[in-house]
């Protein structure tokens, strides 16, 4: 099965070799077909500490890293 990858803005780059990123997803209502937007925010491995707060990544699955962090991040999402 493919890896997931997700597109996202890093909110915090506090950790050390460690973002969180914020990622949105739109979808529309089933009885109201109002679109919805709905957030979630991931811990991603920053191996060079390269990305600071407001970037846009793109983040990839892996092999669990530490207790939060499933995520690496693979490129700049522009």
């Amino acid at each position: 099965m493919p890896k997931r990858i997700l597109q996202g803005v890093v909110v915090s780059d506090k950790g050390d070799k460690t973002i969180i990123v914020k990622v949105e997803r739109r979808f529309q209502h089933p009885i109201y077909k109002k679109f919805i937007r709905r957030s979630k925010k991931y811990a991603a491995h920053d191996e060079d500490n390269r990305f600071k707060a407001g970037d846009i990544v793109r983040i990839i699955e892996s092999a669990p890293i530490s207790k939060r962090k499933r995520w690496t991040v693979v490129a700049d999402g522009e």
